[in-house]
């Protein structure tokens, strides 16, 4: 069980911790930004989550000046990564905003200066990206914060996951399933996978991060015992974006949010009941047979 700084939970049992990946997905707008928390607050999401990278140390210098097409025009990378980047004070309102919706909000780092920067908003958890699964250190650096960890499993071997657990531990820990595709077809999900996390490490919350496009697959995630599911959360997937194609939009994630209630409720505890909308079935019925087993 992993206790948040917001008093939820996220374990077995538990209500499913359902996360609206915003990543960046506002492209670089407060104002889209404020709207996609608003949609995932009234759908009924426990958290948003953004990015945060420094974009000096997580671009290659080779990249920096390579020229794209973008919405602003046409720049390099290194002015399109600062483009979507948000200010201090940017965040300072997407706090204030997430914590009058009443939303948890946190941020996948990329690199440990923005660790430093995330961390002055005191986030409930930190999350690490597939990309980031063996950057050992950057992972250090977010436990360090004495914060849950969240790492996703995409891109990675199971040698390789096997790997990071022992070298962070389990303490204060979640591991997303995930297969790094956008979007991701059906015969790639290898939702499996989840009973055979489960299996290697017992005591850690096993949870699913999908990019697929469709929402049966994460609700069946959380049949099959996901204590918590992200999925990437836009306003309109014909948006310009790279992770817009593979994101819900708002009327999908109110559904997802109501599907995987409905499901929690009807998993029930495993325990045989006769309820009381079966009596009265169970006495005509069990009655009818047994006059009948009489006259025979």
């Amino acid at each position: 069980m992993i206790w948040l700084n917001s008093n939820k939970k996220i374990g077995p049992g538990e209500r499913t911790y359902i996360i609206a990946e915003i990543g960046i997905n506002h492209n670089g707008s407060l104002d889209i930004a404020k709207k996609l928390i608003d949609e995932a607050a009234e759908a009924g999401c426990s958290a948003v989550k953004f990015q945060k990278r420094t974009p000096e140390l997580c671009v290659p210098r080779d990249q920096w000046d390579i020229e794209r097409d973008t919405p602003w025009g046409r720049m390099t990378y290194m002015e399109y990564r600062h483009k979507v980047e948000f200010s201090f004070v940017e965040f300072v309102e997407i706090n204030r905003h997430c914590r009058e919706r009443g939303i948890d909000w946190f941020a996948s780092c990329w690199d440990e200066l923005s660790v430093d920067f995330i961390e002055q908003f005191d986030p409930p958890l930190y999350k690490a990206a597939s990309a980031s699964l063996t950057d050992h250190a950057l992972l250090e650096k977010m436990k360090s914060t004495g914060k849950p960890l969240l790492i996703s499993t995409g891109m990675s071997t199971l040698n390789e996951i096997i790997e990071t657990v022992e070298a962070i531990g389990t303490d204060n820990l979640l591991i997303a399933h995930s297969t790094s595709s956008y979007p991701c077809p059906l015969e790639e999900l290898n939702l499996r996978m989840l009973g055979s996390l489960k299996e290697l490490f017992p005591n850690t919350p096993i949870g699913y991060s999908g990019h697929e496009t469709g929402l049966a697959t994460t609700v069946a995630a959380v049949a099959m015992g996901a204590c918590f599911v992200e999925r990437h959360f836009t306003l309109d997937r014909a948006m310009w974006g790279s992770d817009q194609a593979a994101s819900v939009e708002p009327t999908g994630m109110s559904r997802l949010v109501k599907d995987i209630r409905a499901i929690e409720i009807a998993l029930g505890d495993g325990v045989k009941h006769v309820y009381a909308s079966e009596m009265s079935s169970r006495k005509k019925l069990r009655r009818v047979q047994r006059e009948e087993l009489v006259e025979l």
